[in-house]
């Protein structure tokens, strides 16, 4: 995260200024607020992950493996292998539940 010294203290013109003065009750204030307010938009923007392995995707459909099983043999979900590893595209997953 890079802060601005504008965000943090809008009413001082000359930064240079910062260089010298004591930070304040006030000023640790300000930038708890700020600080929780980053952390609050970076929490909320966060989009799963693009990537699921199948019990991730079993847990997120509540489906047994043999009903995910089925999704991939009858062409309904795409996934890759590897190594022994299936991976399911979460978009994949998103479009096959609102068709």
């Amino acid at each position: 995260m890079n802060l601005h010294p504008k965000k943090l203290f809008p009413e001082i013109d000359n930064y240079e200024l910062l260089n010298h003065q004591v930070v304040t009750k006030k000023d640790l204030l300000n930038f708890g607020n700020l600080l929780l307010k980053e952390i609050k938009t970076a929490t909320t923007s966060e989009q799963p992950a693009k990537w699921l392995k199948s019990s991730e995707v079993r847990k997120l459909l509540k489906i047994s493996p043999g009903t995910l099983q089925n999704l991939r043999i009858n062409g309904t979900l795409n996934y890759n292998r590897i190594g022994g590893i299936l991976y399911y595209k979460y978009d994949d997953i998103y479009k096959m539940l609102n068709q």
